[in-house]
């Protein structure tokens, strides 16, 4: 047996694009992002062309505030290390319920089951695949990392639209079965990426110990009940129709029972548990695997700003998203026009406005990258307003179905035209706003730091979701986009606490 002949002086060897880090953070986002792009695109026309009501497909929404929580099973990702099992493990279970969607059941309330199930496993996805990818990444390298992070989501999201394609070739069974398939695969080829490396840091303290500490501090476990109990009341409704509860079913379907309690009660939890991360016995949880990083977090000063400015700096994007999809319909879209813009505009336009937004937090910073890239991210709304104004909705027949029409190709243009703003504009104010997640992140506990972090964000995301819903269904799209647009800008007034926590947070890890 010969040995492998070894380059010669100053001779340059390819590196296996396989071997290389960029490789997998495209890979492993475009797993992540998928599951979003099926939640908002997918979920969201299939329902509309079956006439469920904005304001249902807007409550459909807040299943998503299974993100929220996930900072609850982050520390057993971070404890048992396998990220590459978890990533996997999730995505066949999202390949399971994609398959249950191809039985074309009806929209009956098995659909708040699966999809809570859905949105369960892509969190624990979420949470494996940031926590392996800080890990894997040096902060200089996350401009670009993120690039290809931002693009390679979005390629992820935009696959929902070759579905919605094969949806109106073929019907909605065959692209659910297709769905169910790409997840499959991406179960299957995460196994083969490299392994973790040694644990950073101290590992965490011992569940036990977390739990008798608990019994001290009450606080923790009230605040931890209503942020519980505020994400399982959604289901209240379609329970208590199933189960014959008449008391509950007759105001089930008023707003305050159905969007203002749940939120309101995961208000109160969060509040709650800034107060206990802050009182006087909370050192002794430091080193507790659950609650031991909402302390570190908490207790850095000016984090309270930091929180409310991950709350606001993608509430624009946020309010708008959910509704985006039933506004194609409610034009008069076809599935397969819907994902054909996607897919083949969309991609190209996204992964340039990561890579572009990548770039230029490499050059710029942290910080500039914010306030000047989240500046563009605003204008996506105003083309959807503008586009929600010039193009006339298609009103529905008897059934409250909307049925697609041939719309003039001006018309066309100008819902095109908004996708395109909002594809390129979209990934450039995700680029600065995940690195800022990054770089504030401590290594030591990056899983659940950072699952936490994005916790927060997805919070906010899928309470504007259900904001979008009655907001688009009182307003009219073209008013209610226009006025996401403004809200864009409320997260501007914490910059200068933003600029500190990042200095605070370089000078720590120096």
């Amino acid at each position: 047996m010969t040995d492998t002949p070894k380059p010669a002086s100053g001779e340059q060897t390819l590196t296996p694009v396989y071997k290389r880090k960029l490789f997998w953070v495209a890979l492993l986002y475009f797993s992540e992002g998928l599951p979003l792009g099926v939640f908002y695109d997918i979920f969201p026309v299939h329902f509309r062309q079956q006439g469920v009501s904005l304001a249902d497909i807007g409550l459909l929404s807040l299943l998503g505030l299974a993100w929220t929580v996930k900072f609850l099973w982050a520390p057993a990702v971070d404890w048992a290390r396998r990220h590459r099992w978890w990533i996997a493990g999730a995505n066949f279970g999202m390949a399971a319920v994609m398959g249950l969607f191809a039985s074309e059941l009806g929209f009956g309330p098995w659909v708040w089951v699966a999809i809570g199930v859905f949105t369960m496993l892509s969190a624990t996805n979420d949470i494996a695949t940031d926590g392996y990818t800080i890990e894997l990444l040096t902060r200089k390298e996350y401009g670009l990392a993120n690039g290809f992070r931002i693009g390679f989501y979005r390629v992820g999201m935009l696959t929902a639209g070759v579905l919605l394609m094969v949806s109106g070739w073929f019907g909605w069974s065959m692209a659910y079965l297709l769905g169910a398939g790409v997840f499959l695969c991406n179960g299957l080829i995460v196994l083969l990426a490299p392994r973790e490396g040694q644990r950073p840091g101290t590992p965490p303290g011992s569940v036990a110990t977390e739990l008798r500490l608990l019994r001290d501090q009450p606080l923790w476990v009230l605040a931890l009940g209503l942020v519980l109990l505020g994400l399982l009341w959604p289901v209240l409704g379609p329970l208590s129709r199933t189960l014959g509860w008449t008391d509950i079913a007759a105001v089930a379907n008023t707003w305050w029972f159905r969007g203002a309690i749940p939120v309101g009660l995961m208000f109160a939890g969060a509040g709650l548990m800034v107060t206990a991360a802050n009182g006087p016995r909370a050192e002794l949880m430091r080193n507790g695997p659950v609650f031991g990083a909402w302390v570190e977090l908490l207790s850095r000063r000016g984090m309270i700003g930091i929180i409310l400015f991950i709350l606001l700096f993608k509430l624009g994007d946020a309010a708008m998203g959910f509704m985006v999809k039933p506004f194609w319909v409610d034009s008069g879209f076809s599935a397969e026009q819907i994902g054909l813009v996607s897919v083949n505009l969309g991609l190209v336009l996204s992964i340039a406005g990561g890579l572009v937004g990548g770039w230029y937090v490499d050059r710029a910073g942290i910080f500039k990258g914010l306030w000047v890239l989240g500046l563009w991210q605003a204008l996506s709304n105003l083309g959807y307003a503008a586009a929600a104004w010039y193009v006339p909705r298609v009103l529905p027949g008897a059934d409250g179905i909307v049925q697609p029409v041939d719309l003039p190709l001006v018309h066309q243009a100008a819902v095109y035209a908004a996708s395109a703003l909002e594809s390129f504009t979209g990934g450039l104010g995700t680029g600065a706003f995940l690195a800022f997640l990054m770089a504030i992140t401590s290594r030591a506990k990056a899983t659940t730091e950072y699952a936490i972090l994005s916790s927060i964000f997805a919070f906010s995301r899928a309470v504007a979701g259900w904001a979008g819903g009655i907001g688009a269904q009182e307003m009219g799209y073209a008013a209610y986009f226009f006025l996401t647009f403004w809200l864009s800008f409320p997260a501007y007034l914490l910059l200068l606490r933003v600029r500190t926590m990042l200095e605070q947070q370089e000078r720590h890890e120096v």
